[in-house]
């Protein structure tokens, strides 16, 4: 496959200023694609837009909150305008709370669900339609293995996580006819911001290794070239499943 293999394609990414979302960037952007880059933080996301720069890519940063109507409406607009119609949506951004269900305030269970579930909705209805007819779409959705199990403390995550599998097979259903496949990315244990508490947590840490069958955290690099793969013609049969990235975890 050509280095290029994104050549002529516009991504727009969610949660692109850190983690695994500036690593599908920097994957993509190595490809060819043109970037959108969007997230709540202009510095970082400035940051990643330079790096990607550095790798031939064409990037522009675009401030909004996915989980605002009106902030992804506007960003709708403003993309087209900078960046004409996109080919490829990877739904990356979210964010956890970790405690007891009991202790979960209202507001709190709805911050989570509404990043992580509702925001790819909105993402979706907004985008989509400018993805029709194109001959050529791919949506990502990330995931998680909190998809499929579970840990204590991680009910809201879980939910919202088990909802966005359940979207990503619907909606791959209601775009086949328009050859845009909808993908989700389960990743399992990765070093990153999101996993901080854990990692800064000598006994929780060792804990978490201990059940990772490979031994290791996951590197992000290893999220963004599975994510250039099903952004490839040659993963144009697949749609409508969810790739479990995760050491063997949910294998166990």
């Amino acid at each position: 496959m050509s280095d290029k293999r994104l050549s002529g394609k516009t991504a727009l990414i969610t949660g692109a200023s850190k983690g695994l979302g500036k690593s599908m960037a920097l994957a993509l952007g190595g490809a060819g694609a043109r970037l959108a880059l969007v997230s709540r933080n202009k510095e970082q996301l400035q940051s990643v837009a330079a790096e990607a720069r550095k790798v031939g890519a064409e990037a522009e940063v675009f401030l909004a909150d996915v989980t605002s109507e009106a902030d992804v409406q506007k960003l709708e607009g403003e993309v087209a305008a900078r960046c004409g119609k996109i080919q490829i949506l990877i739904n990356n951004a979210g964010i956890n709370v970790r405690k007891p269900l009991t202790d979960f305030s209202l507001g709190e269970w709805r911050s989570v669900l509404d990043t992580n579930l509702t925001g790819v909705f909105l993402m979706c209805r907004a985008f989509v339609p400018q993805m029709r007819g194109q001959g050529y779409g791919r949506i990502l959705n990330l995931t998680s293995i909190m998809s499929h199990v579970s840990l204590p403390g991680r009910s809201a995550y879980c939910a919202s996580k088990a909802g966005l599998l359940g979207l990503t097979r619907a909606l791959a259903l209601e775009l086949a006819a328009d050859k845009i496949t909808v993908n989700g990315i389960s990743p399992g244990p990765f070093a990153t911001e999101l996993n901080t508490p854990i990692l800064q947590n000598p006994e929780a840490n060792a804990q978490f290794i201990s059940k990772i069958p490979v031994g290791r955290w996951g590197d992000v690099k290893e999220v963004g070239q599975l994510a250039l793969f099903l952004c490839s013609e040659e993963a144009g049969f697949i749609t409508g499943t969810d790739i479990l990235i995760d050491g063997g975890w949910t294998a166990q």
